[in-house]
């Protein structure tokens, strides 16, 4: 039966719920592998596989949700929490720029008080400061957040913050689009309907996400396949998601940290059912950053066609535990090392041009012989 629903897949014809149940319940991961690289090479038959070069910049870890799977949140009122000011965040996208990125990857805590002034105001300071910079920030449930803090429609504060810089909006905080799951690992923060409302009214606008998940916690297959399935049904009605990213959950340090980690067999498995199920997602990442260099470099033959972001900064899978570092050589040699032309690109999937991407790699030689001072 696994025989035949790969080669339907391969073939471009859609699954169905069961059928990618079905492949998930499988453990011919090899097989498995070789459909979701026939199909990642169908989709995308040019020589190249893609990087990207950004910087990921937590404004704040305070939070009014309660996640039991985040080490970085902090509730309002602890001694740990922070809102960093301005000019550091600006520092940070200056040296994000020199590193040859075009992009920042914003995202925080749920923040009690800000208005959604304080936001257009932040995305207008860096765009004055950095015009050419793309801000993919605030996910789903920030986002959502801000209407309960601001007492306005979805459709208003996305208008409002594309209208001060937003440029597009990071897949985070999907976990498992599931109410059962969510319920039981989260509180005070978007559900399911919720969060996909917030991407379908983005994508309304005009405006491009990635998609998200994070597995190997408290969800059975079946929710796994049911997330997934969510996501299809956006894209059937949107086409706005540009990318998929799934990634085990990284457990020390947290609250579920009794939970076994899923290893490399699982998430291998997990990625290439994705490449397989969601046939209307044009891209899919590899998660290095919680993987590590050689298991993501392997994803790029599970099904991915894109090994994700340099990452100059990363906070919040740091605070769980894991901390794997790659310079954007290795990033490139991984792809190389595969067959394929390392090509940098930017959220929207356009290459950048061949002059721009060579002075990236010269900086970030630089950088990694004299590394950035650590910033607090």
């Amino acid at each position: 039966m696994v025989a035949r629903l790969l080669e339907k897949s391969v073939a471009g014809e859609r699954l169905t719920r069961d059928e990618g149940l079905a492949l998930l319940e499988s453990h011919d991961l090899a097989a498995l592998g070789r459909a979701a690289d026939a199909v990642a090479r169908r989709l995308h038959p040019e020589p190249y596989r893609t990087y990207n070069i950004d910087r990921n910049i937590n404004y704040t870890n305070i939070c009014t949700a309660v996640c039991d799977f985040c080490a970085f949140y902090r509730r309002p009122g602890h001694d740990e929490g922070y809102v960093l000011p301005r000019a550091e965040i600006l520092k940070k996208v200056a040296e994000t720029v020199e590193l040859g990125g075009e992009q920042i990857l914003m995202q925080g805590g749920l923040h009690p008080k800000f208005d959604l002034q304080w936001y257009e105001e932040l995305l207008g300071d860096i765009k004055r400061e950095f015009p050419q910079v793309n801000i993919h920030g605030f996910s789903p449930p920030e986002l959502h957040h801000f209407t309960k803090v601001n007492n306005l429609p979805i459709r208003t504060v996305l208008q409002r913050l594309k209208d001060a810089g937003l440029g597009s909006i990071p897949g985070g905080g999907a976990e498992i689009l599931v109410d059962r799951v969510r319920a039981e690992i989260t509180r005070g923060k978007v559900m399911t309907d919720d969060w996909l409302e917030v991407m379908r009214v983005w994508h309304q606008l005009g405006g491009r996400s990635t998609a998200t998940m994070m597995f190997g916690h408290v969800e059975t297959l079946a929710d796994r396949i049911e997330h997934l399935d969510r996501v299809r049904q956006l894209q059937d009605e949107t086409k706005g998601f540009t990318a998929f990213i799934c990634w085990t959950f990284q457990a020390e340090h947290t609250e579920m940290a009794d939970i076994p980690p899923a290893g490399s067999f699982e998430y291998l498995k997990t990625q290439a059912v994705s490449r397989l199920y969601l046939d209307n997602v044009p891209s899919i990442q590899s998660s290095w950053v919680t993987q590590g260099l050689r298991i993501g470099q392997l994803a790029m033959l599970f099904g991915a066609n894109d090994m994700g972001s340099l990452m100059i900064e990363e906070n919040v899978v740091a605070e769980a535990g894991t901390t794997h570092f790659l310079t954007l050589d290795e990033i490139r040699t991984a792809i190389t090392e595969l067959g394929f032309v390392p090509r940098q690109r930017n959220v929207f999937y356009q290459l950048v041009d061949e002059e721009r991407e060579q002075i990236a790699v010269e900086a970030n030689r630089r950088r990694d012989r004299k590394p950035l001072p650590v910033l607090a």
